[in-house]
Order: C-alpha cells, then structure tokens, then sequence
C-alpha cells in the first residue's frame, strides 16, 4: 500500500517533467551526446538537444521555440538575442571550433586549398554562410586564399554542417569544409581523410551559450552552463578537438 501510494503520489510530477530543452548548433551536434550523457549522470536532468543551424535556430527562439539553452557556433547570433532581450544574460564563450577540409576520396589536401582547383573536385561542400558561422568562417578562408572566384561554381551549400557532412558522406560532394569535432567523433574518424585548416586564415569561431528568457528551468538551465565550465565538460570539449576559454 505505501509503494502504491508512493507512486500515485510521484505520477504526477514524472506525468508533467520536461526535459532541458538545449538548442545546438550542428558542429556541436556529436559532443553534445557526449556532454549531455555526462550533465544527466552529474545532475539527474535530462536533456533533449534540438539540432540545427545557428542562424535557423536564433530564427526559431525570436519566433518563440520552447527552448532553455542555446549553443551557437558564434557569438553575434546570441549576442544577437541578448540585444532583442531575450536571453537571461549575455552570452559567454564556451569554446573554440576549428575548420577542417574533409574527403572521402583520395584527393591530395594540403592547407594551401589548391585540392579544390583539381577537376576531379566538382563539388565542394560548405554550409550556408547565412546561416552557419563555420560556412561563413569557410567562405571567408576561400576569399583569403584568392580562391572564392575560382571555385565559386563548384559550391553546393547546406543549410548546416551536418548537412555538408551527408554531402560529402553520400559522396555528393567530392571534399567539403567542416568541423574538427565532427571528422574526430568516433563513428567518422575513420571516413575518408581530413586536413585541420589554418585559423590565420578566418576568424576565430567562438562559441558563445546563453540561457533563454523564456525558460521555464532556470536553474536546470544554469547548471548546464556552469557544467560546461567544470573539468568533465572540458576533457570532453577537448577530445572532440576544440580549443578551451
């Protein structure tokens, strides 16, 4: 009868819990199983990581998504939404991503980007620099290696890094741009072959969180931003090849 009642009592509270709600942008998309394994095993909170772009995403959070947290592959989009007031503090950087040139063919990469020139290169991947800070970071490395005018008709956008990945996965793509967490995750670094690309050639991709006003898991949501400072979420950041605050 007690374990009845125990359980009539706590039906409620399970019937009506809701999971962290985090917003991710796509480069993000394989640590954050690992990060949120580690938050729910740390707090017993769950999560539920929605995947995207950054762009589509500040979209959808102006538009009203239900989401708690956001993880963007820049700053400006939440600094963007901190500005509209609707964020419960300004953003923070939480880690730095970097480029990565990837094929699944034998192409000869080389940080000069002079691979894409060769006609066996017909499409190159990146993801939509209105959208995605690491197509923009992509699109700004081309321009400075004077090779944009050069290759611009070989582009095929996607709307995100992971749809840059199932380009250049599918082999719609001979080569594309995208990000070190994703070649170094342990289901892809096995595919294909990439080059880590020089950061002197775009600008620095940080990566900024930020707790949304509309949440309704205040506290939930900062834990997850203050986890993302503690040693495990660094270890993981790290294995996953980003460079750390």
């Amino acid at each position: 009868m007690k374990k009845l009642l125990l359980i009539l009592f706590l039906w409620p509270a399970c019937l009506f819990a809701q999971p962290l709600r985090v917003a991710v942008a796509a480069n993000a998309q394989f640590v954050m199983e690992q990060l949120r394994t580690a938050f729910q095993k740390k707090t017993g909170i769950s999560v539920e990581a929605i995947v995207s772009s950054s762009g589509k995403l500040t979209t959808q959070i102006q538009q009203g998504a239900p989401y708690d947290v956001f993880l963007s592959a820049d700053m400006s989009y939440p600094e963007t939404l901190h500005k509209e007031g609707l964020t419960e503090d300004a953003p923070v950087v939480y880690a730095y991503g970097t480029l990565v040139l990837w094929t699944m063919g034998n192409l000869p990469l080389a940080t000069d980007l002079k691979v894409l020139t060769n006609p066996a290169v017909r499409h190159i991947a990146l993801a939509n620099p209105a959208k995605a800070p690491y197509g923009e970071a992509a699109e700004g490395l081309l321009k400075y290696a004077n090779l944009f005018v050069q290759v611009k008709a070989k582009i095929v956008y996607g709307e995100s890094i992971a749809q840059v990945n199932q380009y250049v996965l599918t082999g719609s793509a001979e080569i594309g741009f995208t990000a070190k967490s994703v070649v170094l995750d342990s289901t892809l670094k096995q595919r294909g072959h990439w080059i880590e690309l020089p950061a002197k050639g775009y600008s620095p991709i940080a990566q900024g969180v930020v707790v949304l006003k509309r949440t309704t898991q205040a506290k939930a949501a900062q834990q997850f931003v203050e986890f993302l400072r503690s040693p495990t979420a660094r270890r993981i950041l790290q294995r996953f090849g980003y460079r750390l605050p």
